[in-house]
């Protein structure tokens, strides 16, 4: 789980769901469409992870969360309001998604790239920065929060 990259799993979700709302059994579901806060959400969306990339570029540290080590702690900019940009873009873009084709199914996708994220990969990411920055992290935690 921890190899597969976010966007896969949002992909992977939001393609279920869509599928799933086909069959017959899902086709009596109300619509909650919206093709004006849809596309604005997976533009806002789409944009944090960019930054947040952009942030870890400028400041030499590795962006997979997998690697074995981090060479900077990043705490300003985008990283100042949100611990987990990246992610917080992640599951804007699939909510986005999900209002664009108003499939009330496609609705969990967020929901599960959000329980995915909170309960299996952030804990992995924070041990190891916790294990590599101490204190510093510590503080950062206190003053910034895991999600907004």
């Amino acid at each position: 789980m921890l190899k597969a990259p976010p966007p896969l799993w949002a992909l992977a979700l939001l393609a279920a769901s869509y599928f799933l709302s086909e069959l017959p059994a899902f086709a009596g579901l109300p619509q909650w469409r919206s093709h004006l806060a849809g596309p604005v959400l997976i533009a806002l969306g789409a944009s944090m992870p960019i930054i947040a990339m952009l942030q870890f570029r400028g400041a030499g540290t590795q962006i997979l969360p997998t690697s074995e080590k981090n060479d900077a702690l990043v705490t300003t900019g985008i990283y100042g309001f949100t611990r987990n940009p990246m992610y917080v873009g992640v599951i804007l873009v699939s909510l986005g998604v999900a209002l664009w084709f108003g499939r009330l199914l496609m609705f969990l996708a967020p929901l599960g790239v959000f329980a995915i994220t909170n309960f299996v990969l952030i804990p992995f990411e924070e041990a190891k920065m916790r294990r590599q920055f101490g204190e510093a992290f510590d503080a950062y935690c206190k003053r910034v929060r895991r999600w907004i």
